[in-house]
């Protein structure tokens, strides 16, 4: 399960410290809560394939991922929480 850091962002302890040769994108996510949070890392780490940092205050997600992102996007949305994609980070 992911950590929570200072700030509300949470980190997921499989991240390999270091390189990672995925593409990383940004996602805005109407998290209001720990729950929200937990809900987007469960959808997540149920896609696999991705490593992930949560901004619960500033309500982001970015994504490193082998996935495209029209799929993390798909992903997110089954949170049932609104979703748009910013882009890549």
């Amino acid at each position: 399960m992911e950590k929570l850091k200072p700030g509300g962002r949470a980190e997921n302890p499989h991240r390999d410290a270091g390189t990672c040769p995925f593409q990383k994108h940004e996602f805005s996510v109407d998290m209001s809560c720990e729950g929200c949070a937990e809900a987007v890392s469960r959808v997540l780490n149920k896609l696999g394939g991705v490593q992930f940092n949560i901004d619960l205050p500033n309500k982001k997600v970015c994504i490193e991922s082998e996935h495209n992102p029209d799929t993390l996007l798909a992903t997110l949305n089954k949170t049932g929480k609104t979703v748009s994609y910013l882009g890549p980070k």
